[in-house]
């Protein structure tokens, strides 16, 4: 097992390895009282609920574990189900020394962690992710939220988690789409801080895919040290941790566009979007004469060997999309506030960016269909 530590006002640990899932006195040794929630989905839950409550079980016999399952999908990151959720810690009798255990994804681990910063004022949360994505980005760091018509992420809090168990045991069952929909996060830390990685994981891809468990375990641990590192020195995003958006406004724009949980498997997921979104910032950078543009096509060219892709969808309209650009939550007072780079492994924030530069990169990218 592998832990990385994340320091700061609120520390916790992050753990990384085989077996967690079933690793009943780690998983205890994490709740103060005696009621838990388990949030889960209709996808993750039956393979993995049951294991994770008799593990708790065995160690804490006295606990008094509720449940609630979220529809699977993005559509369900909603006031209404966070409501819900709500419901299910005033159900449970929930007190102030609660504790929220999020089995699932992003979506469930933001959700559920948004509610357990509201029950009571903020109650403990423990982040159980069960996809690769989820494990290296929104586990960590006490970002929670819920996505509202116009825009992604927008109604939420900053919440640590009392600790992340990331059991990499779950990621042999994860459909090949979801582990590359992760890798782009991963490639994401590359380009924004650390050329090494980078070419580490171009050396590395084939192991990757392939599932090698040493390969995704070294992968997720590099990856969340980047994080935590950047997070204990700017927990609230007041400055270094909005690098971690590196293609993210352009990707939440692309996904609100396009529709949360759209049933057409056409439209991105997250993790692709952000593939997209890094694209787009990149050649944005090369357009302002920020980077060389042979930096670009070693991102697009790394992205699309994963798989990943690198154009924007048809059908999407550049002036819609720069409209959703234009809620982004790094904007200060109604200026573009962009994650650019200097070139791989150079990120750097920019502010008020010419939304003329931002539309004729969205064109190009559009136009290509």
């Amino acid at each position: 097992m592998k832990t990385v530590h994340v320091n700061g006002p609120v520390p916790y640990p992050i753990h990384i390895g085989p077996g967690l899932l079933d690793d009943g006195q780690r998983l205890a040794a994490r709740v103060r009282g005696r009621h838990l929630l388990l949030v889960s989905d209709t996808n993750v839950a039956p393979r993995y609920a049951a294991r994770v409550r008799d593990a708790l079980l065995g160690a804490r016999p006295d606990l008094q574990i509720g449940q609630y399952l979220l529809p699977a999908g993005e559509s369900s990151k909603t006031i209404e189900q966070f409501a819900a959720v709500i419901a299910a810690l005033a159900d449970l009798g929930a007190s102030r020394d609660a504790c929220v255990v999020a089995l699932g994804g992003g979506v469930v681990g933001d959700l559920a962690g948004f509610a357990a910063a509201c029950w009571m004022r903020g109650v403990d949360c423990v982040q159980l992710p069960t996809t690769l994505l989820s494990m290296v980005d929104s586990s960590v760091g006490g970002k929670t939220a819920v996505d509202i018509a116009q825009g992604k992420n927008l109604v939420g809090a900053f919440h640590p988690p009392r600790a992340v168990l990331a059991d990499t045991g779950v990621l042999a069952t994860l459909p090949l789409r979801e582990v590359r929909a992760g890798l782009a996060e991963v490639i994401k830390y590359g380009a924004l801080g650390d050329a090494a990685f980078f070419d580490w994981l171009g050396e590395h891809q084939r192991a990757l895919l392939d599932g090698d468990a040493d390969a995704l375990a070294e992968a997720i641990a590099r990856s969340c040290q980047h994080k935590a590192d950047i997070v204990e020195r700017d927990p609230l995003e007041r400055g270094e941790r909005a690098l971690l958006n590196l293609g993210h406004t352009f990707g939440h724009a692309i996904e609100t566009e396009q529709g949360y949980g759209h049933p057409d498997n056409d439209n991105l997921n997250h993790g692709e979007a952000v593939a997209v979104g890094m694209v787009l910032a990149a050649e944005l950078s090369t357009r302002l004469g920020m980077a060389p543009a042979q930096d670009v096509q070693a991102l697009r060219g790394l992205l699309a060997g994963f798989g990943l892709p690198v154009t924007v969808p048809a059908g999407l309209d550049p002036q819609a999309l720069l409209a959703r650009m234009r809620l982004d939550k790094k904007n200060i007072a109604g200026r573009l506030r962009l994650v650019l780079w200097r070139g791989i492994g150079q990120a750097l924030v920019v502010p008020d960016v010419d939304e003329d530069q931002v539309l004729a990169v969205l064109r190009a990218a559009c136009g290509r269909h």
